[in-house]
């Protein structure tokens, strides 16, 4: 077996913020693993960054009318102190916007190009005319061909999952002006990705048929059969890694080439930094490459990028690709247009020092083979039930009569008893299952040692037989502290912050994991302890009810058809609006208000009276363009003073998309006077 571990996370975009979905389907079961790996002594390096030039970056950029370096500025820090808040260890967290990251980037290019690797193609792409520039794949909307959905993208259907290229849209229009886009030649390169059909076969499909989980294998085995087809490695677009060629000018790298490649560039960075030399990662046959990804990303991880590797000639290929499935929300699908998320920024604030309650509830419910789904009620029942009810009160109750019956030293035991069996046994359980990428029944394996340290002690009743039966007592709590400190040893993986805590009460060091295998006695008698410190704390109703309305909210926001319209006013009767008076006018004089860039001060016929108005719409009209108008007017608004100036009713306005003001007035000149309702 390998020593060294290369084990990547996939690069989460740097146009939003991480999600529940995120973390469940890659970076804590990662973070786990090369915790775990660390604990066997092995040579990790575990690796990360944000991937800064997808389209979705573009997007949001214009969405937000600032530019692409603006946006993943932005996300780039909101994510990484998100996974540092939550103990994702990386050992190098990085960004495919540094200088690193472009010159091996392009040396990788460069050297695919010299060998001859790429087929240049002059092809037809869609151009937007109005844009003026060539439409990359995201860019482009239409209807999926396979299952009618409205709103596919040029690569991908995100209802369906299905790979698309753009050609293959029913009624494709330009995201940037809606536009039907029209065909233009233009020259990119292509990876031939048809000639690795039978390295890929020989590979994955003959050489990884019973290692490699179902839901990966299938998704690769049904790309082969239906046959490669050579894929473009560079882009027309201004954002992005500029191709390192002549007469490559306004093209990037495809952001597929250069994302995954970021995993190689940030490893260098990092062994840089701490004295390694980075190829014994990536080209030593004793180092195993572990790629923790989503479903999404299967294709890219299982045969776009080992297809570059193999036609580089010098790395690795990946040992095992444990890809995940999706983690639903409240039975519906997380979406980050919708914000219908659980955003991992958001839940570090409004649940200080409880880190660890989300890891645990989100593994629990890990989306390992199928789609699986996340609700706060059941957040709240792992909480209180199992780490407040189990785990937390067997630590507790230990720590607490240890100290209540020995002043906090551990007393003399059995040091043969058969129940200190269970310690290595649980951790011999959940080595196998983490080495097998099944983190659901490691973290019950982990649960169970608790539950058999709290049957234990409710059978053993030191409590009761302190008295009558001293030495059984003190053998009971003597049992009782390996159990926790056991605990406190094998929960580190998957509950850091918890592990710390329990580590620095017992008064231990971290044990290899090999050692908590073997080793029976884990804290010797004589050895005094620290007081019992809260671990895990019930999560009450009103905390559940308050995240569960935020998100009812956000699904209220959703069903606007207007998004930014603002929230219904209170609700009134019926008889409430019998009593407002609403009229047709007439503007008869219009002048602005003496030191009041704002208002106007306007005389009005009613058709009952001519009155007076001050109206602060100085900035949408001028006062000739209003003498005449017909407008509404609310008659029987009381008066008041504006500026000296007694006013006598309101108009009514709206705002148009530009900000400005406009009147809300008949299709058709009528009186002046007529009623409206």
């Amino acid at each position: 077996m390998a020593e060294r571990k290369m084990i990547t996370a996939a690069l989460p975009y740097a146009n939003g913020p991480v999600h529940i979905g995120h973390l469940a389907g890659v970076y804590i079961p990662a973070d786990v693993y090369a915790r775990f790996q660390r604990r066997l002594g092995k040579d990790v390096a575990f690796i990360c960054g944000s991937d800064e030039h997808g389209i979705p970056i573009t997007i949001r950029a214009k969405k937000e009318g600032v530019t692409p370096q603006d946006i993943v500025d932005k996300y780039h820090e909101i994510i990484k102190k998100s996974f540092h808040d939550l103990g994702i260890s990386f050992d190098e967290y990085s960004r495919t916007t540094s200088k690193k990251h472009y010159e091996v980037s392009q040396d990788f290019f460069t050297n695919l190009y010299q060998k001859g690797k790429f087929a240049e193609e002059v092809s037809e792409q869609y151009f937007d005319e109005q844009a003026g520039e060539f439409l990359a794949d995201r860019y482009i909307v239409g209807t999926c061909p396979n299952c009618g959905y409205e709103n596919a993208y040029g690569d991908q259907c995100e209802k369906c999952g299905a790979t698309l290229s753009p050609s293959e849209l029913i009624n494709p229009h330009s995201m940037l002006s809606g536009n039907v886009p029209i065909l233009k030649e233009t020259k990119n390169w292509y990876l031939p990705l048809n000639d690795y059909e039978d390295f890929l076969n020989e590979w994955i499909i003959e050489g990884h048929k019973e290692d490699w989980k179902p839901n990966v294998y299938g998704q690769v085995k049904s790309w082969l059969n239906d046959g490669l087809k050579p894929r473009a490695m560079t882009r027309d677009l201004n954002w992005g890694i500029p191709v390192p060629l002549p007469g490559a000018e306004g093209k990037v790298l495809y952001v597929w080439f250069d994302a995954p490649i970021g995993y190689i560039s940030f490893t260098q960075q990092w062994a840089e930094k701490n004295g390694k030399n980075w190829k014994d990662y990536w080209q030593n046959e004793n180092s195993d490459l572990v790629h923790f990804i989503g479903k999404d990303n299967i294709v890219f991880h299982c045969i776009i990028f080992p297809a570059m590797m193999k036609a580089h000639g010098d790395y690795i290929l990946p040992k095992n690709v444990p890809a995940f499935e999706f983690l639903n929300l409240e039975n519906d699908k997380i979406s980050t247009s919708r914000n219908w998320a659980v955003w991992a920024h958001e839940y570090v604030e409004e649940f200080p020092g409880q880190q660890d309650v989300l890891r645990y509830a989100l593994l629990s419910s890990a989306p390992e083979t199928k789609d699986n789904n996340f609700t706060w009620k059941d957040f709240q029942t792992k909480n209180n039930s199992e780490l407040v009810g189990i785990f937390g009160n067997f630590i507790n109750r230990v720590a607490v009569l240890i100290h209540k019956y020995y002043d906090g030293v551990v007393p003399a035991g059995n040091e043969n008893a058969e129940e200190l069996n269970e310690i290595s046994k649980y951790a011999r359980e959940i080595e196998t299952f983490l080495e097998h990428f099944e983190f659901r029944n490691a973290l019950s394996s982990l649960m169970n040692l608790a539950r058999f340290g709290n049957q234990f002690l409710q059978s053993e009743e030191p409590w009761k037989t302190i008295k009558e039966n001293p030495e059984k007592a003190a053998n009971s709590l003597f049992i009782a502290a390996q159990i926790a400190v056991g605990l406190a040893q094998i929960s580190e993986p998957f509950m850091p912050f918890s592990s710390a805590k329990l580590l620095k009460m017992f008064k231990v060091d971290q044990l290899h994991w090999q050692e908590i295998e073997t080793q029976k006695i884990l804290i010797r008698t004589g050895h005094k302890i620290n007081p019992a410190e809260l671990l895990f704390s019930k999560i009450e109703d009103e905390t559940i009810d308050f995240q569960i309305q935020k998100l009812e909210n956000t699904k209220q926001s959703n069903a606007k058809t207007n998004p930014n319209a603002a929230p219904m006013k209170d609700e009134i009767q019926f008889d409430d609006f019998t009593k407002i008076d609403l009229r047709t006018a007439t503007i008869l004089e219009a002048e602005k208000v003496e030191k009041a860039d704002k208002l106007l001060k306007l005389k009005v016929d009613t058709g009952i009276d001519v009155r007076t108005v001050v109206s602060g719409i100085a900035e949408s009209f001028t006062p000739e363009e209003l003498l005449g108008k017909q407008v509404m007017i609310l008659l029987n608004l009381a008066p008041r003073k504006i500026r000296g100036i007694e006013s006598q009713g309101m108009l009514l306005l709206t705002t148009k998309p530009d900000g400005k003001l406009a009147f809300v007035t008949p299709d058709e000149k009528v009186e002046n006077g007529i009623e409206i309702g």
